[in-house]
């Protein structure tokens, strides 16, 4: 299905916390809703690349998106501060609205976060596909690394389906 030319991307920002909270709500099981503090963290970021998918007033998706340390996901909740080396663009947090839904919302997020990452000079992206996204994941070009056992046990807390991906950034230009 083609993108819905009213969709808007833009830099999500402090402003737009109650309206991410909210399809943050309703897209995960208690135990991975972040509050309030822990995702305006992820925003704040210098080397933040969070984007919101509006059409209209309402928003219909976001993409929480940073530079991070290779292989060092955070975990679950935390409040993120700046000063950790940003070697490759972690995706924390994808999600979309029902109203969203079939409009190739989160591809879009991805694409211009992966975008502005390259202008940046990173190269590759991680992640942790969470509740069986792993398939959608490899969709968009991520596949399931190997990792250490220390890194293992971080990722399990993301849930027993949590599976680490990762996916070239390929240069713009």
């Amino acid at each position: 299905m083609p993108s819905d030319p009213a969709i808007r991307l833009k830099a999500l920002g402090p402003q737009d916390l109650p309206a991410a909270l909210e399809i943050q709500a309703g897209a995960y099981p208690a135990f991975m809703v972040e509050d309030a503090p822990a995702f305006l963290s992820r925003i704040t970021l210098a080397a933040s690349y969070c984007l919101a998918a509006w059409r209209g007033g309402e928003m219909l998706g976001y993409l929480l998106a940073h530079g991070w340390k290779r292989q060092s996901p955070p975990a679950v909740g935390a409040v993120l501060k700046d000063g950790t080396p940003g070697e490759v663009l972690y995706l924390h947090d994808l999600a979309v609205a029902a109203a969203g839904r079939d409009l190739r919302i989160g591809r879009q997020l991805v694409t211009r976060a992966f975008a502005m990452a390259a202008q940046d000079g990173l190269r590759s992206a991680e992640l942790i596909a969470v509740e069986g996204a792993a398939d959608y994941w490899r969709r968009l070009g991520f596949a399931e690394r190997a990792v250490a056992d220390d890194l293992k046990a971080r990722i399990m807390t993301y849930g027993s389906q949590a599976r680490f991906m990762t996916a070239p950034i390929p240069p713009q230009g």
